[in-house]
């Protein structure tokens, strides 16, 4: 790289590597980042590794519809320089704070994956550095690579990727479907997935919310919309309240790809932000997911809630903040059950195929199979027994019987054998004892369901 981005760059891995040959020897490492997306504690002791300067864009290129990204890069920076050449990657995760290398080695997922599966399908080329503190330059066939995905920084950390574009345009006109029942969100899942159409109009993003058994909401958004009256979500109107209120609506692309960070979908209600004088308060710079996740942190921390509860006189509460993937014909199944059992509403719906024909060892999904992401987040009341997550372990067991998986960025209850299996633990062994010989960093194991 010969340009002042790409100087910086090198300046910066050069950063990184003496900041790894820094390390004591055999000492347990992970990155220096303040700010996550993980939902699952992590014990203290890993010694991290100097990231600053490793958040940028490198360059975007109009012509190959490429970008050449950081590791570090936010997709809120990304899009911010893709839109001005009216392109954004493939599938741009919810959250404006996730990263193009932890999307990549931890999974995302958005309204286009129906179209382009997940994050690291659209990658064409990654450096990454490895266990033994070298950098290497791999590509789709390579064994790390490939086993890159979802393996959580226990293989490497991604330094520099280059990702795939496509043209959006500058505005988004959105229909919101009203279904009756999990089987009727299947045929419409099924004709849009077949033909990227519905009743004659181009389908470019799918996602929709279960707001009850009876109550589904599909909507569908075509990208390159005619300019018009735009909604703004990010002031006093909820996007997840229209969705539930209105037929269409027509955001710019920026607003579009935000629509759910604002109020961290619906989460934001539990610090008040559906009220409306707590919101006219809330200063609005501060609306947005990762200023929620810190909070969250804290009360964990400290036990605030939980203390509230005990003094109140009710029952312990649950956490239960997963993801999981469950095949299309499968999706009423699951939600049948999930009603009885844990019982939160809304649940997020975001079809999603592999882009092309191949697996993934560490998440093996299979092609030609449209899936369904469920996503829940809030807590339930159980009682005594919450400190033991019988609701968590029964998703597992659930998702595991219908053939699904579940993502890893929460907390995970597997024993060893079953994670294995269900998470390629061969293959994964196999890329680490290549790269990571000496174990410097914590295998997915460890990460996931130890908590390292």
């Amino acid at each position: 790289m010969a340009s002042r981005e790409g100087r910086r760059h090198e300046a910066a891995v050069a950063r990184l590597r003496a900041s790894w040959a820094a390390l004591p020897p055999g000492a347990p490492v992970r990155l220096a980042k303040r700010t996550g997306n993980l939902f699952r504690p992590r014990t203290a002791g890993a010694h991290g590794l100097d990231v600053s300067g490793l958040a940028g864009v490198l360059g975007v290129d109009p012509v190959r519809r490429t970008a050449q990204v950081q590791g570090m890069c936010t997709y809120q920076r990304l899009v911010a320089a893709t839109l001005e050449h009216d392109l954004a990657p493939l599938v741009v995760p919810q959250l404006r704070t996730i990263t193009v290398g932890g999307a990549v080695s931890g999974l995302g997922i958005e309204s286009t994956s129906f179209r382009h599966g997940l994050p690291h399908e659209s990658v064409l080329e990654m450096d990454v550095l490895t266990g033994s503190g070298t950098v290497v330059t791999v590509q789709p066939g390579d064994d790390l690579f490939d086993a890159f995905p979802n393996s959580y920084g226990s293989l490497g950390y991604a330094v520099r990727l280059e990702v795939e574009l496509e043209p959006v345009g500058r505005y988004v006109a959105l229909r919101h479907l009203r279904l009756r029942d999990p089987e009727e969100l299947g045929r419409v899942v099924e004709h849009v997935v077949a033909h990227h159409e519905w009743r004659g109009t181009r389908v470019d993003g799918m996602d929709g919310m279960a707001l009850a058994p009876d109550d589904l909401r599909l909507t569908l958004a075509t990208h390159g919309a005619d300019p018009g009256p735009t909604s703004d979500y990010t002031r006093d109107r909820i996007y997840h309240r229209s969705v539930r209120s209105r037929d269409e609506d027509l955001l710019t692309t920026h607003d579009y790809l935000w629509r759910w960070d604002t109020d961290w979908f619906w989460c934001s209600a539990a610090f008040g932000l559906e009220r409306p004088w707590v919101r006219r308060a809330w200063p609005r710079r501060l609306r947005r997911s990762d200023v929620y996740h810190r909070l969250v942190a804290l009360d964990r921390r400290y036990g605030v809630v939980d203390r509230l509860d005990r003094r109140a006189g009710r029952p312990a509460r649950e956490r239960v903040v997963q993801d999981v993937e469950v095949p299309l014909d499968r999706c009423g199944d699951f939600l049948r059950w999930f009603d009885r059992e844990v019982g939160l509403r809304p649940v997020w719906l975001c079809p999603l195929r592999l882009r092309g024909g191949r697996t993934w060892p560490t998440y093996p999904l299979r092609p030609g199979t449209t899936y369904v992401n469920l996503g829940f987040w809030g807590t339930v009341p159980v009682g005594p027994g919450a400190a033991d997550s019988p609701l968590n372990r029964a998703v597992e067991r659930r998702v595991a019987e219908l053939g699904g998986h579940k993502s890893l960025y929460s907390e995970a209850f597997y024993d060893r054998e079953t994670f294995d299996r269900s998470y390629g633990g061969e293959a994964l062994a196999a890329v680490k004892a290549r790269y990571d010989p000496d174990d410097r960093f914590p295998s997915l194991h460890d990460k996931a369901v130890r908590r390292r």
